[in-house]
This record gives structure tokens, C-alpha cells and sequence, in this order.
């Protein structure tokens, strides 16, 4: 392992949790609590996911706080577990228990979109809003399976971690524009690359909850990059003839992630969703 890492992402708070995991989280501003839900991948953290929208909405007059998933960012990486949908959602949802949060707007992409619409189904009560960038959890595993930027996803964690590697995943399944994958990404994630063990995303599965989408009552806001290489893009019409309550933006030039390609865009949108 290299030590040539300038950039790591910032520490926040630790909580242990009811299950005895420890969770590393973010946690800014005051008001309405907003949660954000990063995906997986190498080197995933919640700052790395969504570092140009929580601070604008912690000034904005919300409270955020933004985890790492089990698994990824500094949170615990147990290799004795496999990780399941639900095992993620339990720790998120054990981590708001510790916090005493009983309502929450949630933003959840890719796996963390598969997360919050778990947490949503399981506990409608808990989420008033929702808002999920091209999220898991409404297609077969095969159909994501056949997607281009799945495959180097999971080649990304054959061998041992390498920057290239890394760079290459980062531009060739995560974004459109690869202006946006920069040495400051690159190093954040490399940080936390170099730490994480593979058995996260070797026993991650993620059921296919399509059919019980018409369930979601609480308002629903769908953002997809047209670009998109990771998640079938047959997820839209999914989503959008199930779910009563919706909205479907599709968002040009864009790949998986609308927050980081288009984020004052991302920002301003998720602002008025919340607020009217």
C-alpha cells in the first residue's frame, strides 16, 4: 500500500451501534432531518458520494447526516458477515434510533437507493420524502448483471486495490464527464480502497422489490443520469408506473451520479421538492 494519499475524507462522529458495529457519520446544520445514502463501490464513502450537496443543504436550514455504510468510508468493515439489503438497512436504521430521529427526508443512490426503499416499505412512517438517484432493488440480478459499468464495478475488487484500477471504475462506469474524476476524488477513495475488504460487495444482495412499489405513499423523486452504465434503464418505467406520488427527471449527459455531474441542478431541485 502506497502512503502518497494527500486528500482522506473528513471525520465526522462515531456511534456504536445496538448490533455492536461502529458507524462513522456526518452530521451537520439544524432543522429537518435529511439523510443521505451513498452507493457501494471501491472506495465509497458518504462524503466522497455527496460532497457538493449536504453542506448546501446543512446551510439551507436542514440537519444532514450522512453515513458510511458498513462496510465502506471509516464505519466497521467486518469480513465475518455477509451483507445483505437488510443487514445495511438495520444499521442505518439502528444509528437514527441512537440519534433519537423519528422522521427523516432521505436521498439514497444506487445501493443506498435499494437501502431507503427498504427503510420506506418497512417503515412508511419514517420517511415523509423521498428521493432516489437511480437506486437498486427493482430489477433481477441478471438485468444489472448484463450492464457494462456492473462489470467493472465488480472487477475493480478482483485482484488487490490499485489506483488505476480505481481511476478506471471511476470513469468508465461512475460518470459521464470526466472532468469530474479528479486526483481529490481519487485520492478520498483511494483512502478508503486500500481498507476495505471485498466481502462486502462478494456477499452483497439486493432482492428485487418491484412489486411492492405501489406500497410508497409518501412523495417520491426519481433522478436518472441518460448516461447511465450501472443500472438498466428499464428502472425508470419501473418506478414510475408503480409509485403513486412520483416524479421522474431525467437528467442529459449524466451518468450515475446526477449530484456530482449536475449538482447545483441536483441541489436546487431536491431543495424545492423538500420545501413545496
Amino acid at each position: 500500500m502506497s502512503g502518497m494519499t494527500t486528500t482522506k475524507p473528513p471525520e465526522g462522529a462515531y456511534a456504536t451501534l445496538a448490533n455492536g458495529r461502529t458507524i462513522h457519520y456526518l452530521d451537520q446544520g439544524e432543522g429537518p432531518v435529511l439523510v443521505f445514502l451513498h452507493g457501494s463501490g471501491a472506495g465509497a464513502s458518504g462524503h466522497s458520494n455527496f460532497k457538493f450537496n449536504y453542506p448546501y443543504f446543512s446551510q439551507a436550514g436542514f440537519r444532514v447526516i450522512v453515513p458510511d455504510l458498513i462496510g465502506y468510508g471509516y464505519s466497521d468493515k467486518p469480513d465475518d458477515v455477509e451483507y445483505p439489503l437488510a443487514f445495511f438497512a438495520e444499521n442505518v436504521r439502528q444509528l437514527l434510533s441512537h440519534l433519537a430521529i423519528e422522521e427523516i427526508a432521505m436521498v439514497g443512490n444506487s445501493l443506498g437507493g435499494a437501502i431507503a426503499l427498504h427503510l420506506a416499505l418497512a417503515e412508511p412512517k419514517l420517511i415523509s420524502k423521498l428521493l432516489l438517484m437511480a437506486p437498486g432493488g427493482i430489477e433481477e440480478q441478471a438485468a444489472y448483471g448484463a450492464m457494462p459499468g456492473m462489470q467493472i464495478f465488480f472487477d475493480t475488487f478482483a485482484g488487490q486495490p490499485s489506483r488505476e484500477n480505481l481511476q478506471q471504475f471511476l470513469s468508465q462506469a461512475l460518470v459521464h464527464n470526466q472532468e469530474f474524476v479528479d486526483e481529490q476524488l481519487i485520492d478520498e477513495r483511494w483512502h478508503v480502497f486500500q481498507q476495505q475488504n471485498p466481502q462486502a460487495v462478494a456477499t452483497m444482495q439486493v432482492p428485487n422489490m418491484s412489486a411492492r412499489l405501489s406500497e410508497l405513499k409518501m412523495p417520491v423523486m426519481v433522478m436518472w443520469g441518460l448516461n447511465e452504465k450501472i443500472m438498466p434503464e428499464t428502472g425508470i418505467n419501473i418506478l414510475a408506473k408503480a409509485i403513486d406520488d412520483i416524479k421522474v427527471i431525467l437528467v442529459s449527459n449524466c451518468g450515475h451520479w446526477v449530484m456530482v455531474e449536475h449538482a447545483d441542478f441536483f441541489n436546487r431541485t431536491l431543495e424545492d421538492f423538500l420545501e413545496h
